[in-house]
């Protein structure tokens, strides 16, 4: 009876071990703004678009992937030169944010809706669930709160 139980005993350790640390790299993804996120539009207040936040090489790159129903462009009409009438959809508009203490500062937000580059920031809150992304030009700032997706 012992030698029966025992692989069961074994699978049963096993399986938790691996929701346990599947649980515990979840928790880790909430310390940084690697993923899914949803923009929020100032307006109107209704999700826009998500934002796939990826890191390569210390830096943080933003790509729309999905438009939703609040989106009320889907080609960047107020872009100029190569981007003008593009696509949303694969456009990068969030590139070289580097890690600083608790924010992602140095980096370039591009806005469609006004053709824009600007400079970016970004920090986690709200224990993750929130990216708060702003875009300065001059002394004007203007923050977003993304809401990560899960």
């Amino acid at each position: 009876m012992h030698a029966i139980l025992n692989p069961f005993l074994r699978a049963s350790l096993s399986a938790t071990g691996a929701m346990l640390l599947l649980a515990s790299a979840h928790a880790a993804d909430l310390n940084s703004p690697v993923g899914q996120w949803r923009t929020i539009d100032k307006e109107s207040g209704k999700p826009k678009s998500i934002v796939q936040i990826t890191e390569s090489g210390g830096a943080l790159t933003g790509t729309i992937v999905k438009l939703l129903e609040g989106a009320s462009e889907k080609t960047c009409s107020k872009c100029e030169g190569d981007l003008k009438d593009k696509p949303l959809v694969g456009m990068k508009i969030l590139w070289d944010l580097k890690q600083k203490g608790d924010e992602w500062v140095g980096g370039k937000i591009f806005n469609p809706a006004d053709g824009g580059t600007y400079d970016s920031k970004a920090k986690l809150a709200n224990g993750g669930k929130t990216l708060e992304v702003t875009g300065k030009w001059l002394f004007v700032s203007k923050q977003q709160d993304w809401q990560r997706v899960e």
